[in-house]
């Protein structure tokens, strides 16, 4: 099942999930997760995200997106339990793939909060 979301709510809960990747790319090249890697998410300049992929202290792979041209990012179900987040851009009328994210897990719906009660009990 295929669903839809915006490039801001899916950057902001992949900033929160950097060790949940298994592997992110473009069309033309691909980095795969290592137990030694570790995801850093920054802004290169007022119009660009980059995404980076280190090794200690060590660069070993980045990806620089530019939100304002991806229009929206479509999540599907993946092999092996996989979840596939495609970042689509628009070229000449048609969505194409411009990057995309290869998760553990898929998106989760935000907790409702319940207040709690003295001691920690429900109302």
């Amino acid at each position: 099942m295929q669903t839809t979301l915006s490039f801001d709510d899916f950057w902001a809960w992949l900033a929160d999930h950097p060790n949940c990747i298994l592997r992110a790319g473009t069309a033309d090249s691909v980095v795969y997760d290592d137990d030694d890697y570790y995801w850093r998410f920054s802004r290169e300049d007022a119009r660009t995200l980059l995404v980076q992929v280190v090794r200690g202290k060590r660069l070993v792979a980045e990806l620089f997106i530019e939100p304002e041209h991806v229009n929206t990012v479509q999540v599907s179900p993946g092999e092996k339990g996989e979840f596939n987040f495609d970042l689509l851009v628009e070229v000449q009328g048609q969505p194409q793939v411009a990057y995309y994210f290869v998760m553990t897990h898929a998106l989760e719906e935000p907790q409702q909060h319940v207040p709690e009660g003295p001691r920690g009990r429900l109302h």
